[in-house]
């Protein structure tokens, strides 16, 4: 591959970056430079829609060479293309559906690489392997598109792969061959175990789960939960949002998950569907320090 070269989700970070800094820039009443960094956004997601989505893939190039020619290798690196939120709703389901494929999906996590990549090797460092905090961070982009099924599978599958390692800790990343009664994963020789991100993978997975979307400015802490049948019951303690801190129990009743906040100002917590509020907060986020002549 030519370079430098530009990977998907790269673009996807700058894009959520402009976006969230925004927000910043309204809650402080400086809606000309968010208005700014928005245009920004919008320009780019143009862009790399229309220079890193193949037609003929269904799927989101690699990465771009350096003479900007697609390179269609299909990896991870396009589910964090959802948590950015730069993927349009049409084309989420595609992405979802090709990330859950067989070439991709272990039954312990999304691999790195499909299987029928010619450079695939489970054993190596970033060629097939399965990271926690990739799929941690895929769960939440399919939870923000709303697919929270299958963003519990993922954290499932993270879940179970824990229990095969020493003292149930995630490693930094591990190999996993398709899950079956005579397979398990294996902790790659060089890991890193304890590793930050890998723990950190454990509460974005219980995010993706529990659709917990903050909204500090406005204190207000919007929930989106589905649980899935292995996890049936679970609580969440000393959750903080500014000022205030909650308890909250989530129990799965059928088919349905419901919630209720144990300690904590009940009156904040409101249930939402996450995808479209994030959607909201960020299109049309209202100043709460802007003030019109009319005000004073």
């Amino acid at each position: 591959m030519k370079g430098p070269k530009a990977l998907c989700e790269l673009q996807g970070y700058v894009y959520s970056a402009w976006i969230r800094i925004a927000e910043v820039f309204d809650a402080l009443g400086k809606c000309d430079r968010a208005g700014e960094l928005r245009a920004k956004a919008a320009a780019l997601f143009e862009r790399f829609n229309a220079a890193f989505w193949d037609d003929e893939l269904g799927f989101y190039a690699y990465a771009l060479d350096g003479d900007k020619k697609k390179v269609l290798t299909v990896a991870s690196n396009a589910g964090h293309c959802l948590w950015c939120g730069i993927v349009p709703r049409e084309r989420a389901k595609l992405v979802v559906e090709r990330l859950l494929a067989p070439d991709m999906w272990t039954g312990w996590g999304i691999r790195t690489l499909s299987a029928s990549n010619p450079a695939f090797n489970p054993y190596n460092y970033q060629t097939g392997s399965v990271w926690p905090h990739d799929n941690g961070i895929i769960a939440m982009g399919f939870k923000l598109y709303g697919f929270g099924a299958e963003a519990g599978r993922i954290a499932h599958d993270i879940s179970i792969g824990a229990s095969h390692f020493l003292l149930n800790q995630l490693p930094e990343l591990y190999t996993a061959f398709p899950r079956d009664e005579t397979t398990f994963p294996v902790q790659y020789i060089g890991a890193n175990v304890p590793q930050a991100w890998a723990a950190g993978s454990i509460f974005m997975l219980t995010q993706a789960m529990l659709g917990f979307l903050p909204d500090a400015p406005r204190n207000k802490l919007y929930v989106d939960p589905l649980l899935p049948d292995w996890l049936p019951d679970i609580t969440i303690r000393d959750l903080r949002l500014g000022q205030y801190k909650f308890d909250i129990r989530f129990w799965r009743e059928g088919e349905q998950t419901e919630f209720e906040v144990l300690n904590g100002d009940a009156k904040l917590v409101e249930r939402c569907e996450v995808g479209a509020k994030a959607a909201q907060l960020k299109d049309r986020f209202e100043p709460i320090h802007s003030r019109t002549a009319a005000d004073n």
